[in-house]
């Protein structure tokens, strides 16, 4: 309502007040409104219970910095658009943490996929290559003819390439854009020989102690000798490459040579357990070698640069160490008959299994999670054991089963992320805290549950000041 001040209809000199409608007034506000604001919607609507025109008369009395006419009606329609928004914004949000939780679990569920892959692949390796020889006992031709199959990686990747992707290359711009690996320049004749030699004979030292181990020792043994290479690999980094240091991986080392002087002792020191374990051991040292110097001199590599570089020394392997297995087949250390005699069908098989471990290796750190393609390979050791004494009715010692545990258990500890710490003590206190919270409700329901009851009883309490 409005106060005016005009004479009365009698002609009496005393003043009176008379109320006059609010409509009149504000309709010949609104032209003049519109003049200074051009906007004559915003102006023009009026609720009605009257709501717009109380609150327009009291920002308009108060002064209000930055009034104009229907503020109070923008105010409210800005947050019934707002409102209106906000359960699309919630829709596209849920949406989107839906598609990255689901991305997620079949990321987790391929990862556990591929771990059933790696252990089942390097389980049939070893066992089939215990097969082999029974039949053929030339562990270096059996290395040799392996590590040749390498050179169908590089092919394989870039027919998945042609398959998976839109923009085609040719295989000659591939094989330059992954060549990169060995420089700006590409791959030269002397980086060839510079940077695929030592690599390649570090390859070769490791499957071929590995397959002589295997002759030694039965294959639980020798997979579960062969672990240590974590515990190496860690040393190594943390003397040559300066890594951080990990107070839990240095005891996880120390759990892998107990079970490495346990598992030598098993058997009093002596005999073919020694050497064998010494072969296993050595197998993997080369092997952490070769991984250690793989991230000093070329670094992070992509899938199709490992690819290249694996099939490189597979090409390496059958030029130049190709007079190694002829150098022992004439000086009969590894002889055998005509090639006809030779057991392809378990070569071919040892072969692509091998290879097919190598593939799940490389694609599974690029696919799922890296932790799980190791946890892959130690999972080979209690399938070895299981095909070991299921088959080959093989009966374990106390000693070897402890030395094996402990040696899987240090594997495990070297898996653990370098903030595990930390992040364990967030956990915890975010536990701790919860737990508090948790307390503090069921004190407050208790007490308020005993003032209700005190209630109903007629009984009053008094705090104490």
């Amino acid at each position: 309502m409005m106060i005016s001040t005009e004479g009365a209809e009698g002609g009496g000199d005393q003043p009176c007040f008379r109320l006059e409608p609010l409509n009149a007034h504000l309709s010949g506000k609104a032209g003049e409104t519109h003049l200074l604001y051009g906007d004559t919607d915003a102006t023009s609507k009026v609720t009605a219970n009257g709501v717009q025109d109380i609150e327009d008369r009291i920002l308009r009395i108060t002064g209000y910095y930055g009034y104009y006419p229907g503020y109070s009606s923008h105010r409210r329609e800005e947050g019934s658009e707002s409102r209106a928004d906000t359960p699309g914004s919630e829709a596209s949000g849920e949406g989107t943490s839906y598609q990255t939780c689901a991305n997620t679990v079949l990321k987790v569920l391929g990862g556990l996929l591929l771990v059933l892959c790696v252990s089942s692949s390097w389980v049939g390796t070893t066992q089939l290559v215990q097969l082999t020889f029974k039949s053929f006992s030339c562990p270096f031709f059996v290395s040799w003819f392996s590590t040749n199959w390498n050179i169908l990686l590089f092919p394989l990747y870039y027919g998945g390439h042609v398959v998976t992707t839109r923009d085609k290359q040719t295989p000659i711009q591939k094989f330059r854009e992954c060549s990169r690996l060995f420089g700006e320049d590409g791959m030269t004749l002397k980086l060839f020989l510079k940077r695929t030699a030592p690599f390649s004979i570090l390859w070769t030292l490791t499957n071929y102690l590995y397959l002589l181990a295997l002759r030694k020792l039965t294959a639980t043994d020798v997979s579960a000798l062969y672990c240590c290479h974590k515990a190496f690999v860690f040393l190594l980094s943390w003397i040559v490459l300066k890594d951080r240091f990990m107070g839990v991986r240095i005891v996880a080392a120390i759990m892998a040579i107990t079970g490495i002087v346990m598992m030598a002792y098993a058997d009093g020191f002596h005999g073919d357990s020694i050497i064998g374990v010494a072969l296993a051991v050595g197998s993997a040292s080369t092997s952490a070698l070769y991984k250690v110097l793989f991230k000093m001199f070329l670094g992070s590599a992509s899938l199709g640069e490992v690819a290249h570089f694996l099939s490189t020394m597979g090409v390496f392997n059958l030029i130049f160490i190709s007079f190694i297995p002829l150098i022992l087949y004439f000086t009969k250390v590894e002889h055998w008959g005509s090639l006809s005699s030779l057991p392809w069908g378990y070569l071919c098989g040892l072969a692509g299994l091998w290879l097919v471990f190598n593939i799940l290796v490389n694609v599974g750190v690029v696919l799922t999670y890296p932790i799980l393609i190791s946890i892959g390979t130690l999972l080979s050791v209690p399938g070895n054991a299981a095909v070991d004494v299921l088959k080959h009715e093989v009966i374990f010692s106390v000693v070897r089963l402890a030395a094996t545990c402990i040696i899987c258990l240090g594997f495990l500890l070297l898996l653990l992320p370098e903030e595990w710490d930390s992040v364990t003590l967030r956990f915890l206190a975010a536990f701790a805290d919860k737990k508090s919270e948790e307390h503090g409700e069921e004190l407050t329901e208790s007490s308020i549950h005993t003032r209700s009851r005190s209630r109903a009883n007629g009984t009053v309490s008094i705090p104490m000041a």
